[in-house]
C-alpha cells in the first residue's frame, strides 16, 4: 500500500509554488489516492488536473499500481481547518455542537481555539406585548463543535 507521508510530501513539494493549501490526503485500499486541495479564492479543475500529473510522475506505477483523485473543499463541505474559518468571516454559518446545539448566524472571527458567531434571537422586553430581534455573539471552542459549515441562499 502507498504510504500516505510520501503523498503528503508530494504534494506539499507541489504546493510551495501554489495559492493553494493541503486539506486531506487519504490512502484508501486498492491504492486508491485521494487528496482535497482548497484556495482561498477558489480551486480550478486545471490545478487539479496539475496536481494529479505531479504525483503521477513522483510514484512508480511498475511497483504499485494506484489511482488519483484531485479535487477540492466542497462550498457546503464542513471546516476541518482554522483556514477554512478565516476564509468565511462574514458568511453566514451553521454550528452544530457536539451536545446537539444548532446555531445559524454570521460567522465573525475566529482565532487557533475558538470562533465566534453572531446569531439573531428573540426576546420580549418588560412590559413589550411584541418579540424583538436582538444579534448576539456566541462563542465556541473548536473541541466543543461537530461541525461548522457555510449556508449558501439562493
Amino acid at each position: 500500500m502507498i504510504d500516505k507521508e510520501i503523498v503528503n510530501h508530494i504534494v506539499g513539494e507541489w504546493l510551495v509554488a501554489s495559492d493553494s493549501y493541503l486539506v486531506d490526503v487519504k490512502v484508501l485500499p486498492g491504492n486508491t489516492i485521494v487528496v482535497e486541495i482548497d484556495n482561498d479564492d477558489g480551486v480550478k479543475i486545471d490545478e487539479c488536473a496539475e496536481l494529479s500529473r505531479y504525483i503521477e510522475l513522483q510514484l512508480d506505477r511498475d511497483k504499485e499500481d494506484f489511482e488519483i483523485e484531485v479535487g477540492s473543499t466542497g462550498i457546503s463541505a464542513p471546516f476541518t481547518l482554522q483556514r477554512h474559518y478565516l476564509k468565511n468571516l462574514g458568511n453566514e454559518v451553521e454550528c452544530l455542537t457536539k451536545n446537539s446545539m444548532k446555531r445559524k448566524g454570521i460567522l465573525k472571527s475566529a482565532d487557533e481555539r475558538s470562533f465566534i458567531i453572531e446569531v439573531e434571537k428573540q426576546i420580549r422586553p418588560e412590559g413589550a406585548k411584541r418579540k424583538k430581534t436582538i444579534a448576539e455573539e456566541e462563542s465556541y471552542q473548536y473541541d466543543e463543535i461537530k461541525y461548522v459549515k457555510r449556508i449558501i441562499r439562493v
